[in-house]
């Protein structure tokens, strides 16, 4: 697609931190574009975005050891952890350019910083986490990366988690100080704000896109209903983004496009622990990622975080998953069966087979009672006292169910972007480490829809702008890492 003609019209659908990411690289990269944001919920960020709905880690792979796994052969596999990285950074270097131009307002409102730690115990877990941190640490994004097998200097580092252990077990954990913790609907909410104010731009609450159909000359025909008015209207669009999170799979099959085929989702579920003592909260600062069980989704690796959302620091440990049959939190139980096409029945199925281990681990999630996850919260935090802790509702998250020659479908963790082969449409599925690499996600949109466009001096130029490390590797720069980190800590206040 081009967007070079005038009077284009963009449909972006959710307002969550992905569209409000595409957004503003659209307005910025065309400023003469009309651009339509559509949101069910009477806010934006309310969903998948929200502050309490996700983890708030700047996914950078420091702490996540689902990102590094151990091949066959005893050697760690960390080319995802890298890539990851480097997306983080990305985002950063995009934030740090926005609060330059006084376009997203104070940073200490979405950003702070809080130490990423590995934590793990037993010997195997302990060969295995002092081989990641040396694979880790042969690159510059990793540089800075602490080991530690001593108790007393883990004690240091997180009190909570090693008061009463056994000493004479082994314990080891890795440290980057320059981790961050992110209120992604606060991030969100602060770009919406800039966008609603420059002209072309509309943020729609409580409307919902129902149907998308392709005309004959190429454009949408959306139609969307209006809570408020209690009608329907339809709109016409050259582009549409559908980042609806789990809402986005049943739009994408209204769409038909033939890229859309075969996908279908899995939803799951997810809970919190939430500290109320607030003496407890004061002796822990620091996102504390393990080991996850055998058959657990990557966003059920279990974590001792601190959080800062609202400018109060809170204390969550988890997330429990669980099974729901809604694709949103705010969502349906009849989404998951009207998900089911004939074409994607077949690769559920097969995923479902495939994946016995997962289906058994969120039954043993579902029935767990009180005293079970107070169990597993003592397993990192062991003189956790329950009076101490409340269960809160996480976000729902859709993991993709993808066609495979061989097994025919597969579970897919991690985002999935599918594109129309004319460019006229997006969608994104999936979950993490998705908000912490929106910068990246959106700007590989961008290629494959706009890649026309991409080649322009001008696009090029604006990007470099926004993203002064645009088209260079920081994984193989030791200068511009270093360079690009420190400008994005002074900028973000960190």
């Amino acid at each position: 697609m081009d967007l070079q003609k005038e009077n284009q019209h963009a449909i972006l659908i959710g307002a969550g931190i992905m569209s409000a990411t595409l957004a503003i690289f659209l307005k910025e990269l065309e400023p003469g574009i009309n651009i339509d944001i559509y949101e069910r919920l009477p806010a934006v960020a309310a969903e998948s975005s929200d502050g309490w709905n996700n983890a708030g880690t700047g996914h950078s792979a420091f702490c996540e050891l689902n990102y590094t796994p151990e091949n066959d052969d005893g050697s760690i596999d960390i080319s995802k952890a890298l890539k990851i990285a480097a997306s983080f950074e990305t985002s950063k270097q995009f934030w740090s350019t926005l609060v330059q131009q006084n376009k997203l307002g104070n940073p200490n409102a979405f950003i702070h910083s809080v130490p990423h730690m590995s934590f793990v115990w037993g010997k195997e877990n302990v060969d295995y986490l002092k081989k990641r941190h040396e694979a880790l640490t042969k690159f510059t994004l990793f540089k800075g990366m602490k080991y530690s097998e001593d108790n007393t200097e883990l004690a240091a580092w997180m009190p909570l988690i090693m008061q009463g252990r056994d000493e004479k077990e082994q314990h080891a954990a890795t440290r980057m100080e320059i981790g961050t913790d992110i209120n992604f609907g606060a991030l969100t909410e602060a770009m919406l704000k800039y966008l609603g104010k420059l002209d072309g731009v509309n943020v729609y609450t409580r409307h919902e896109v129902k149907d998308i159909v392709k005309q004959q000359d190429g454009r949408w025909k959306v139609t969307v209903e209006d809570f408020l008015m209690e009608e329907k209207r339809r709109v016409t669009a050259d582009f549409i983004f559908i980042g609806a999170g789990g809402g986005t799979l049943s739009l994408l099959e209204k769409s038909d496009i033939e890229e859309a085929r075969g996908y279908g989702g899995f939803p799951i579920s997810g809970q919190w622990l939430r500290c109320t003592n607030e003496a407890v909260i004061a002796k822990h600062n620091a996102k504390v990622y393990g080991k996850a069980s055998v058959g657990a989704p990557p966003m059920s690796v279990p974590h001792l975080d601190t959080r800062v959302i609202d400018g109060k620091k809170e204390l969550l440990f988890g997330p429990y998953a669980g099974f729901s049959t809604k694709f949103l939190k705010n969502g349906s139980y009849l989404d998951l069966p009207l998900s089911i096409e004939l074409d994607n029945i077949f690769p559920m199925l097969s995923a479902g087979w495939h994946n016995l281990p997962l289906t058994k681990y969120l039954v043993q999630q579902v029935t767990q009672s009180d005293k079970d996850r107070l169990e597993a919260l003592q397993e990192y935090y062991p003189e956790a006292d329950g009076k101490d802790w409340e269960l809160a509702i996480a976000g729902q998250r859709v993991q993709v169910i993808k066609k495979d020659k061989e097994e025919g479908g597969v579970l897919e963790f991690g985002t999935e972007v599918v594109n129309a082969a004319d460019g006229t449409l997006s969608a994104l599925l999936g979950a993490s480490p998705g908000a912490s690499t929106a910068v990246s996600i959106m700007l590989d949109v961008l290629k494959k829809c706009f890649p026309q466009n991409m080649e322009t001096d001008k696009w090029q130029s604006v990007l470099k702008t926004l993203i002064p490390a645009y088209g260079k590797s920081l994984a193989d720069n030791d200068q511009l890492a270093a360079e690009q980190r420190e400008r994005s800590k002074k900028l973000l206040l960190l």
